[in-house]
């Protein structure tokens, strides 16, 4: 049995560095879920056309967060390499987040499409200045196995808490700011999000630490990170992974907003909320709970109010199960069977239980929310692992090349989620369209419609999942192989700081004697 070097992290410095996921998730998820929906019924746009904004990003992704990986790399301050980032891009990253779900009062499609292009590019643009440095100082935080999995245990509870308010408090909040104007709804709500994302961002910033650095003897050599990066085996599975992950993630979490609203009676959702305590036609509920639910308009009164707090109320059953999942069977899962195992079991259990959300009929709102129980505990416990498997990975470039380059690791993984994101969307979008779905907010869609909509909210999706399952099978890292590496990383570590040292003591050595010459 290997004995590794700990390093450990205070529970303050894990939960503030786990706000920056919740910052950055008062963002993703936002996309995630209502991006694709926004520009269809608030913009107008038609699904292929909303679709196709999301894809031109991508090319500017391309570019971009290899990019931000090399400089991250390379940074040099007296707060490392990652955490200045997180801090200097706090502010525009969420300036931007506000203009992208801004209207202008743009009549023009074709120039509502161009801002919609133009506002998405500079907020993913700003995503990746922000949220790569960030994922990278995760990695330089410890090199203790189980302190990595703690904190990104701890940072994806954060996430998943930021999940179940933007999830399950937009639209309740959309109707609660814009007291019937949509466009105004939006710009509060979204608003309210960036200040606390802003905030969030900067504790972040203040109260990690990085503790890991590249070997002294590491020279700059920006083909030798991408040559070693890239040959990488379980970075290459990392990377189809996360793409396939987050492609299916955006396609479900978008397609499933059109579900709840197109794919359910409306008046058997409103009677499963009656059911529950969350209708009130007449108007007579009091109480403290009655009030704290009606200042987020999280009470039905009539028909039409069913969508948005039936779907609300999905998106937080689905963000509190995950939760759980997360606190009480992801590390343990991790720690006793390792991450990979754990996660292809997970993962093809996700898979399923999507595959069957095309099952249930229109009135059978009950099995549709015990389908999402039963989905989100299956997912929770793969939530904080991808992050901890991706810091694995450049520890087995550093342990292969005796390089390491965390940052050009972390945003290439970026740039997978950022490409499954707007993939997901741009294909549910597509297929939408193909199934001829129309677009701004009316109140019916054709037979045909709905079963696209049915199709990317199960199937297709399943079959994503699917792809995910067969891309772990070729990751390497077992927990064995881990514990291996990270022992001699360790001594090698030990290593590098003894010979340091004795360079520093030759130096001063070298400049006292001098002085006496």
């Amino acid at each position: 049995m290997n004995t590794l070097k700990t390093q450990k992290v205070s529970l303050g410095e894990k939960i503030g560095y786990s706000l920056g996921d919740a910052s950055a998730n008062l963002v993703f998820q936002m996309m995630m879920i209502f991006q694709l929906k926004f520009y269809t019924d608030v913009f107008g746009l038609d699904g292929a056309i909303a679709g196709s904004v999301l894809l031109i990003a991508r090319v500017v992704d391309a570019f971009v967060d290899p990019a931000v990986g090399i400089l991250s790399d390379r940074t040099n301050s007296r707060w490392g390499k990652y955490r200045p980032w997180v801090l200097w891009t706090a502010l525009p990253f969420c300036v931007f987040y506000v203009l992208a779900f801004y209207n202008p009062g743009i009549e023009d499609k074709g120039l509502v499409a161009l801002y919609a292009t133009i506002s998405y590019i500079l907020l993913m643009t700003l995503y990746s200045f922000n949220n790569t440095p960030y994922s990278s100082l995760g990695g330089v935080m410890t090199g203790d196995i189980k302190e990595r999995t703690s904190i990104t245990s701890i940072r994806f509870v954060a996430a998943t808490i930021a999940q179940f308010v933007v999830q399950g408090l937009t639209l309740p909040l959309v109707n609660k700011f814009g007291q019937g104007d949509q466009q105004q709804g939006w710009l509060y709500t979204i608003g309210l999000f960036a200040a606390v994302a802003f905030v969030f961002l900067v504790i972040a910033f203040a109260s990690s630490r990085e503790r890991i650095t590249p070997p002294p003897s590491q020279k700059t050599d920006i083909k030798a990170d991408i040559k070693d990066t890239i040959k990488s085996v379980p970075w290459r599975a990392m990377f189809v992974l996360t793409l396939f992950i987050f492609i299916t993630l955006a396609m479900w979490g978008s397609a499933m907003s059109f579900y709840f609203q197109y794919a359910i009676d409306q008046t058997m959702l409103y009677r499963f909320l009656e059911n529950i305590g969350l209708a009130d036609p007449d108007n007579v509920r009091t109480g403290v709970w009655a009030s704290i639910l009606g200042a987020f308009n999280l009470i039905a009164h009539q028909e039409s109010d069913a969508y948005s707090i039936g779907f609300s109320l999905f998106n937080m059953v689905g963000a509190i199960v995950q939760f759980l999942g997360v606190i009480f069977l992801s590390e343990y899962l991790a720690n006793r069977f390792g991450k990979k195992q754990t996660f292809i079991v997970c993962l093809s259990l996700t898979a399923i239980f999507t595959a069957l959300f095309f099952v249930p009929t229109s009135v059978d709102v009950e099995i549709i929310f015990v389908l999402c129980i039963l989905k989100s505990l299956a997912y929770a416990p793969t939530v904080p692992l991808l992050w901890a498997m991706i810091g694995d990975v450049a520890d087995h470039v550093e342990y292969v090349h005796h390089r390491r380059a965390t940052g050009f690791c972390f945003s290439g993984v970026v740039f997978a989620l950022k490409a499954g994101l707007g993939l997901g969307g741009a294909f549910a979008g597509l297929i939408l369209s193909a199934f001829n779905y129309e677009s701004g907010n009316v109140a019916t869609q054709s037979d045909m419609a709905i079963d696209g909509i049915r199709l990317v909210s199960s199937i297709v999706p399943a079959i994503l999942f699917g792809i995910g399952v067969v891309a772990l099978f070729f990751y390497p890292i077992t927990k064995e192989y881990n514990e291996h590496m990270q022992a001699e990383l360790a001594k090698r570590r030990e290593y590098d700081e003894i010979i340091a040292r004795q360079q520093r003591e030759m130096e001063e050595y070298e400049s006292i004697h001098g002085k006496q010459e």
